[in-house]
């Protein structure tokens, strides 16, 4: 048999790139991270304009006049009402999107692109407004996947072999845009959506994450989201608290998804929860949750800023933690448009200040070091409930500029997803894969059954 030497891996690379093109898969790569920066760039600076309007407004008028709180529920009551009419007209649009992102990857779920990027925009913008404990982190992803999808199809690119690389690289630069995080976007790529390396694929995504790096950045002016003041590190006598920390983060993903996906597989098949009643419900809330415990509240309650210097004692601080994860099950149990990760980081934050607050007690950490301690709790929040402990290290390290603490975040997240996984607690968005599939068989049947009883005579 004739000596055949294998071609090294380095060659295969090069070899495959020079067959798509390499100035052509930049120039998608460069479209694609662009038009979604702009997209993701829009839906930040609205909701900013939003959410600051609606603060002023409520904090100009007096909840104890019945006709504000009249107008309240109102406008409550119709911006639920308009967010089941988005999911109704595309129910590809529940939740975060994040899972059926990767389903589509994987060629179970279809990508309406047009559609995906319009009632997503307006639905968690809709979320957002009415008060829910939603994040942006998952629509971001959707939307740039489905700006990806589109670019794919306008480029007539949009063959099985290819088009995953406009989704995830789109998924990249919508994660990028959302928190000004390009070294996260990569990360999520590979590591959560469990991406295989290739040289094509690594320079497409790359690229994608510093086009919208530059949008966001440089042309939207967006700064770091957790711009802490001091985040000092923790001296080598005082490391024994990163264990105490991922443990503590792992346990508290473990109950967190739990008592999520039951939450939401209980709706999901409770008589008593039609999808009216179901998304209406959590917008009441939010407006009771105004008048009986605004904390827990974007724009009224404390944020994960405040509690660098907290002005809570610890059972207030453990009662807010409890109320806002049990708020942020709710709301996402709904199935409206919206996200997991802000509602989940301060959900860490809040665990890290009653961390912090134990131990500053104690004299064991100094003031300083009251916010490295947030984001500590943070990423391994992250890391136990989404099982992706370097993106979670990544993220934090980029919205806080807190490089010099990688070193304890990536560790406390590794042990924080030890942890959930010793608990076997299923990562969430796994376990919210199967729900996409379901929903997009029960569109489709109504489809077939209407069109079905058209065709009868």
């Amino acid at each position: 048999m004739p000596f055949r030497a294998s071609v090294p891996p380095i060659l295969r690379e090069m070899q495959a790139l020079r067959a798509l093109g390499v100035w052509r898969l930049m120039l998608q790569a460069l479209v694609t991270g662009g038009i979604t920066g702009a997209v993701i760039g829009l839906f930040r600076q609205a909701y900013t304009l939003i959410n600051a309007a609606v603060v002023d407004y409520l904090h100009g008028h007096s909840l104890s006049d019945p006709l504000v709180g009249a107008s309240i529920f109102i406008a409550l009551i119709l911006l639920g009402l308009l967010a089941w009419q988005l999911l109704r007209h595309e129910p590809l649009i529940s939740g975060s999107g994040i899972p059926q992102v990767e389903l589509t990857v994987a060629g179970h779920l279809p990508m309406r692109w047009v559609t995906v990027i319009w009632a997503k925009f307006a639905g968690t913008l809709i979320s957002l407004t009415g008060g829910l404990s939603v994040g942006r982190e998952g629509p971001c992803i959707q939307m740039g996947a489905a700006v990806g999808c589109g670019v794919g199809r306008i480029w007539h690119d949009d063959k099985a072999q290819t088009m995953p690389r406009y989704l995830i690289g789109g998924s990249v630069a919508g994660l990028t845009a959302a928190f000004g995080a390009p070294a996260a976007g990569l990360c999520f790529a590979f590591e959560e959506m469990k991406t295989v390396i290739s040289g094509p694929m690594l320079l497409f995504t790359a690229l994608a994450a510093a086009s919208a790096w530059f949008v966001i950045e440089v042309l939207f002016g967006f700064g770091r989201v957790f711009p802490f003041q001091n985040t000092d590190t923790l001296s080598l006598l005082q490391w024994w608290i990163v264990p105490l920390l991922g443990g503590m983060a792992g346990m508290l993903g473990a109950v967190y998804n739990a008592v999520l996906i039951r939450l939401t597989h209980w709706a999901d098949r409770s008589p008593l929860m039609p999808q009216p009643v179901r998304v209406l419900a959590p917008f009441l809330i939010s407006g009771l949750l105004l008048y009986c415990y605004p904390q827990v509240l974007v724009g009224f309650g404390v944020s994960a800023l405040d509690l660098e210097n907290p002005a809570l004692p610890l059972g207030a601080l453990l009662l807010l933690l409890a109320v806002k994860i049990l708020f942020s099950c709710v709301s996402f149990a709904s199935g409206v448009a919206g996200g997991l990760l802000m509602p989940m980081l301060l959900g860490g934050a809040l665990a890290g200040g009653c961390a912090a607050s134990a131990l500053l007690s104690l004299d064991c950490i100094g003031p300083d070091q009251t916010a490295t301690l947030l984001i500590l709790c943070m990423a391994g929040l992250f890391a136990s409930t989404v099982r992706a402990p370097l993106t979670g290290a990544a993220l934090l390290v980029e919205m806080t500029g807190s490089l010099h603490n990688a070193p304890a975040i990536i560790v406390t997240g590794y042990l924080a997803a030890l942890t959930a996984n010793c608990l076997e607690s299923p990562p969430v968005y796994d376990s919210l894969k199967q729900r996409a599939v379901d929903q997009e068989k029960a569109r489709q049947a109504g489809i077939d059954q209407a069109a079905a009883s058209a065709a009868a005579p």
